[in-house]
This record gives C-alpha cells, structure tokens and sequence, in this order.
C-alpha cells in the first residue's frame, strides 16, 4: 500500500520506517520542503520519497497527519479535492505551542481535523503511544503485543487501519466513534501514553466507559 506521511518529526519519522519495513511505499513531506528529507529518505532506502504535502497526499492510498495540531491550519491552504475519499490517520493531539493541553470543550481534535478537510475517512490512531514506544516496541506476533487504539465512524477506514497495524506489529483496539472514542484518546485519558497489552487495554477502557 502506498502512505503519504505528513510531518517527519518523532511519530511520523518512526512511522515511515516501520510502514517501509513492513513492505509498504511511502512518501514523507514536511513544511520545509522535498529537499530537507533528501538525507533521511535515503537511509530508510527503496521505497521512501520526499514530496511537498500536495504530492504526498496525491501519493498516498492512505494519509498519516503527524504533524503538530496547531499547524494543522496548513490543511486550508491545500485544494480540497486532494482528500476526497482519502483514509487519513489523524496522530494529532490538541497542544499549544507551550505544550499545555488546548481545552476544545465537548469536541474532539480529531473532530475539528474533519471539519477542515470534509469528505475524508477520518481514523484516530498513533496519538496514544510514545513515539520511542512505537519505534522499539513491535512484536512478530502474540499476546505481548502492545496496543495502538483506533477511533472513528467508518468501519471499512478503520479495518484498514487495524491491518496497517498488525503490519508493524501491534495491535489495533477500537476506542469507538471519533467522539466518544477520540475522547478517550486524548491527552489525559488512562490509555494515553501508557504501553498495555489487549488485555489490560480492554480493563481500562471498561473503567472509563
């Protein structure tokens, strides 16, 4: 499959290599430009491009939003047709340049991603788990699998999100709608930066249900 990556700092960097050894193509892009990514593309190997944001997502079967949520102001800039029909993996969390967590009321950041780019399939995912966790943490197979957790309103979107999972090895774990579920992915949740297995993961989200 073919993953556009938007951003390539700690998430998105980790996430390219772990897409690219598990047999995907991608395409990373950043606010600087192509040209800053030529050095890191080329020690992931074959398979790995920089693009500009536009082409990334022109690339991309499926989108990853990794870059911070209080630039995803950039997304408006971008002809909206480039999304249409797009699964888009939203890794954002809503924090202030100072890292203080931006207080949204009853909306979800993941919800204000989608109003911005109408016509996506919206999944959140890879928000939840350090970015070290995710680059040291993969496991073949097995009950000692670590959890990444899902929201979202389109099934299909997020099934296929679920495999692209399974293929770094984790597991994926459904949290529910992007409202109820990306709730409980927030910043602050019991399940936010802690690494657990499905098991533990199914205790802690019945203790916030």
């Amino acid at each position: 499959m073919k993953i556009g990556i938007i951003g390539s700092g700690n998430i998105g960097g980790t996430a390219a290599k772990l897409f690219l050894n598990a047999g995907h193509e991608i395409a990373v892009s950043n606010s600087k430009g192509p040209q800053s990514l030529q050095l890191f593309v080329e020690s992931l190997g074959a398979g790995a491009k920089a693009m500009t944001v536009e082409d990334t997502i022109a690339f991309g079967d499926v989108i990853l939003l990794a870059l911070p949520w209080r630039k995803r102001e950039v997304l408006r800039s971008l002809r909206s047709e480039l999304f249409k029909n797009k699964i888009v993996i939203d890794a954002t969390n809503p924090y202030s340049e100072t890292f203080e967590v931006i207080d949204l009321g009853n909306r979800t950041s993941s919800e204000e991603v989608a109003k911005q780019v109408p016509g996506i399939h919206l999944v959140k995912a890879f928000n939840t788990m350090y970015y070290e966790t995710l680059r040291d943490g993969s496991r073949p197979s097995g009950e000692d699998r670590l959890v990444l957790f899902i929201a979202g309103d389109d099934d299909d979107a997020k099934a296929v999100v679920s495999k692209l999972i399974e293929d770094i090895g984790f597991v994926a774990v459904d949290t529910g709608s992007l409202r109820e579920g990306g709730r409980k992915q927030q910043p602050g949740s019991p399940i936010y930066n802690n690494s657990m297995t499905v098991e533990t993961a199914r205790i802690r989200l019945a203790e916030i249900a």
